[in-house]
């Protein structure tokens, strides 16, 4: 005769009552659904306009339903704003203002975190500083300082840093490295001592130090820093427009104006070219998700 097998019995226990859902938990979830829906009523709303045609919103409201939707206003706004020159004037600006952006921060990050070089905090809370000045503060002078700044005529048409990419570029770097800096210093300073006192044993000078050691260690907080980074330069307007005279040269943000008529805006056809602007910086995003949020969340749990 066989013996049995009894098998533990797993999960509650019989007659165990399952725990209630706790009114603070609940409280929170509904919170952050409610400030997440409200975030997104004006992009879910722009999607939504894009897809009707203006005759219909103009008759029954923008909260109306649908008589009608189609991707029309999409392709108009693509063809009629020329935004495929503009993607690419943006790129020109962007790519190479994130690179120098990170390139310098890391270097100083590097100085103060590691080397421990003297005045190291005094140059940290420097650049912090520097990014609690607002940058309107700044037009006047910087429009004043570019106009009279000469550059070779291979790399601006006005032989100024005024109306060039270089004057942009230059803007964006200056502005973003200090937050750059505060954010890489951080999290190199939580990077074990002991690889570094390792790395100086077997004879590894400062470089070998910066470039194998420390920027590899570094790189999911790169790649966020690269994802914001990205996001605000290509959501910039405001530079452009000030130290850019040509057309031509503007960024993709700019091409929303060549949807605006004199006499009347299709509002419709706005939404479409607001949403194509907006959908780059949004798929860069879930391209680098995991790494954004890893640079975001890494350390969040030592002490």
């Amino acid at each position: 005769m066989s013996a049995t097998t009894v098998r533990p019995l797993r999960g509650r226990a019989v007659g165990q009552r399952r725990p209630g859902v706790k009114p603070a938990r609940l409280g929170l979830h509904t919170f952050l659904m409610t400030v997440s829906l409200v975030w997104l009523a004006p992009l879910l709303l722009a999607v939504y306009a894009s897809l009707r045609p203006y005759q219909e919103t103009a008759k029954y409201g923008y909260f109306s339903l649908p008589h009608h939707l189609s991707f029309d206003y999409y392709r108009q706004a693509f063809s009629q704003s020329g935004m495929s020159k503009y993607f690419v004037n943006t790129l020109l600006i962007a790519v190479p203002a994130v690179l120098l952006t990170l390139f310098f921060a890391s270097f100083v990050a590097f100085c103060i975190s590691r080397v421990r070089i003297r005045g190291g905090f005094a140059i940290l809370i420097l650049f912090t500083a520097g990014n609690l000045l607002p940058p309107q503060v700044m037009v006047t002078p910087l429009y004043e300082l570019f106009t009279r700044l000469p550059l070779p005529y291979w790399m601006s048409d006005s032989m100024t840093m005024y109306d060039s990419y270089w004057g942009v570029i230059a803007i964006h770097v200056a502005f973003q490295t200090g937050f750059c800096v505060f954010v890489l210093s951080n999290f190199m300073r939580a990077l074990p001592d002991e690889l570094i006192e390792a790395a100086i044993m077997d004879g590894a000078g400062v470089w070998t130090q910066f470039w194998r050691i420390t920027l590899p260690l570094c790189r999911p907080a790169l790649a966020a820093l690269a994802t914001l980074e990205f996001a605000w330069v290509y959501n910039d307007f405001l530079w452009a427009l000030v130290l850019m005279s040509s057309g031509d040269k503007m960024p993709v943000t700019s091409a929303l104006n060549n949807l605006r008529g004199e006499f009347f805006t299709d509002y419709n056809l706005l939404a479409a070219g607001s949403v194509l602007v907006a959908l780059p910086t949004v798929i860069l995003f879930f391209l680098l998700q995991r790494h954004f949020i890893a640079g975001l969340t890494l350390g969040a749990t030592k002490g």
